[in-house]
């Protein structure tokens, strides 16, 4: 009888808080719009927004796909090495999750240049040696112009429009560093040039990790 009451008395206290389990793990972004998503287990099970197959070349001119990721956790932002300011800082801030994870293997950072037909493989590998990146986890990734803005604007909604429609040649522009998990999925979204906003990134990774 005692056991009933207080089986009883813990289901009517979970009830009255509300509390929602989800939310103890990081939402989903699955539109342009960045609303973030908490989703059931049975919610995953449907389509939820993944970042497709993908083919360019890094800063060693090493083929860098999708199963380069392949069951990792991985943070991707949008650049070009003669950017005078803003990118930068972007790199600077990033280079914190490269120090804080530079010894795990399974975390890793994809950088696309939205000037690829500038930004060759010589030149990225310039930049990786001017900002001491560590080229076994942290790819400066060129190729085609055509592929890099279709994968930025529709995969990772990368393109500060304000709404408006962007014709297919008007230059990319974002300082969003997304955080993308072991099966391509967006969830987390920070402002690069903010270096607390990635020192929030170094913390959700680990969240990420930790999730089951």
């Amino acid at each position: 009888m005692y056991r009933s009451i207080v089986i009883i008395l813990v289901v009517l206290l979970q009830a009255c808080t509300g509390k929602d389990e989800r939310k103890d793990k990081l939402p989903y972004y699955i539109t342009s719009d960045f609303t973030p998503h908490w989703l059931s287990e049975k919610e995953l099970q449907g389509a939820v927004h993944q970042i497709p197959s993908f083919s360019f070349i890094n800063q060693s001119g090493e083929n860098v796909t999708e199963q380069t990721v392949s069951g990792k956790i991985y943070v991707a932002n949008f650049f070009f090495t003669s950017c005078p300011g803003i990118c930068k800082r972007l790199t600077n801030n990033i280079s914190l999750v490269q120090e804080a994870y530079t010894a795990n293997k399974d975390v890793v950072i994809l950088s696309h240049s939205v000037t690829p037909e500038t930004d060759s493989v010589a030149r990225l590998q310039q930049y990786a040696e001017q900002y001491k990146i560590n080229q076994q986890q942290w790819h400066l990734l060129t190729g085609q112009r055509e592929a890099l803005y279709r994968i930025a604007r529709k995969s990772y909604f990368a393109d500060e429009d304000l709404g408006e429609v962007q014709a297919e040649n008007d230059f990319l522009h974002t300082e969003n560093v997304l955080l993308i998990d072991k099966q391509r999925r967006i969830r987390g979204v920070y402002k690069g040039t903010s270096e607390a906003d990635i020192r929030n990134l170094i913390i959700d990774i680990k969240r990420l990790q930790e999730e089951r």
